[in-house]
Order: C-alpha cells, then structure tokens, then sequence
C-alpha cells in the first residue's frame, strides 16, 4: 500500500523519495520501503513476517536494499519468536539479502537475543545520527519507554514512530523493559513537532493508516498530556 493522497505541496517535495507503507502479518504491523528514486537504493523498516513478499516488491520495484532500520527488539517488528509463534525477521532477511541492520544503542543487545544476528550484522545508532540512502536523510530518534532502545525515523516531514507513538494510543508501558516516564517525555517531545508532520505507525490501530500530528492530537488523548502528575494519574501509576 503506497501513502494516502498528500496536499500538493508535500508532494513536491517528496519527488525523490520513496516511502511505502505495507500492512504486513496477523498483528496489523506496518513495514515501510525508504528510499531514494535518484539511486534506487532502498531500506526496509521493520521487515517482519513475510520476507519473501517484501523482498519480491523490492525486485518488482528495480530497487537496491541497503539496509534495515528496526524500530525495537519485539518479535513482530524484528523477527524472533514469543509464546509459540516464530516470527521471519531480520535474521531471514540476512540469509537472502545480507544488509547492515540498524538499531539504538541500548536495543542492540534485545535484538541479538530476539533474532539471534551478530555483532557484526547490527549498526548501533544514537539519537541524532543520520543515515543517507542516495539522495535521501533519515535522522534516528530515541524514544524510550514501551522499549528502552525505542526509536522513531524522521524523513523530511514524516515519522516512522514504530511502537512509540500510534494514531489513537502509544506503545503498552507495561512489559519487561518499558518505562511509563520515559514514554510520556518521548511522547512530549513528538508533540513538539511540526503540526504538518505525518505520521507513520508501526500498527493500523486506528481508522486511518496515517495523519498529520495536528490530526493525531486531536485523536490521541496520550498526546494532550502536558504534566507528569497527570500522566501518571492517567497510567495508573
């Protein structure tokens, strides 16, 4: 599934980059295809579930995978087993079309133990850190607290927010690893951006696939939370 009609103007300015959001899995995840249509070169955000389909639209496309950028260590985004499923991921993907896999300093070691890649497979990024794909930028940014190693991109005006932050909620707080403070100061700090900025989820949790943060604060009481106290009285915490 290619992104929703966009104003015109954001179109304009998206005539080099490449950016499909593709539904993907029983969990309604949303993998994403960046890149640049200059170079042809390509990333894949959160390859989950069914490698094979993605790899096949990559070569459908005439693109060139150079990397894979992972939001967080949770099996259905990287790939990895839970209960009694095994999820296809990254390691899959290492298999068929060995690549850099990205991902935030404090997630690095989740991910090897969820996916069982190495070391020399991962590239551990900070908050800040840019990455190139041919004529395109993605900035990681940190945003702990459904994960520690949580991480959203920014590409242009978009947000690829992962678990972080969705239309109608954000990522449960309440698993081994996550953090409600975190994810409210996370959370405050994606509120800061533009209101033009579109945002991209890691799940098609709500309505709509995707809505600007102007929309998704009108949508997501999460994000009209303003003080701590509040926000942890909401939590429950």
């Amino acid at each position: 599934m290619q992104l929703q009609d966009m104003p015109l103007q954001n179109k304009l300015l998206q005539d080099e980059l490449i950016l499909e959001q593709i539904q993907i899995g029983p969990m309604q995840n949303f993998a994403y295809l960046v890149g640049s249509k200059t170079t042809r070169e390509v990333v894949l955000v959160d390859p989950a579930w069914d490698l094979d389909s993605l790899l096949n639209l990559v070569k459908a496309r005439d693109y060139r995978l150079t990397g894979a950028l992972l939001t967080h260590y949770h099996p259905d985004h990287c790939g990895g087993s839970f209960g009694h499923n095994s999820v296809e991921g990254v390691a899959e993907l290492l298999g068929k079309n060995p690549v850099k896999v990205y991902v935030h300093k404090l997630e690095a070691a989740g991910v090897k133990k969820v996916t069982g890649i190495s070391d020399s497979d991962i590239v551990k990024v900070e908050s800040g850190d840019k990455l190139s794909i041919g004529e395109v930028e993605v900035e990681f940014l940190h945003t702990p607290g459904h994960t520690p190693g949580s991480q959203c991109f920014k590409i242009r005006h978009m947000l690829v927010s992962g678990d972080t932050l969705f239309i109608n909620g954000c990522g449960r707080v309440d698993l081994p690893g996550s953090n409600s403070e975190d994810m409210y100061h996370s959370l405050q700090k994606l509120a800061a951006m533009p209101e033009d900025t579109l945002l991209l989820p890691g799940h098609n949790y709500a309505q709509l696939p995707q809505a600007t943060m102007e929309e998704t604060k009108k949508i997501n009481s999460y994000m009209r939370i303003n003080d701590l106290a509040s926000w942890k009285m909401m939590m429950g915490a």
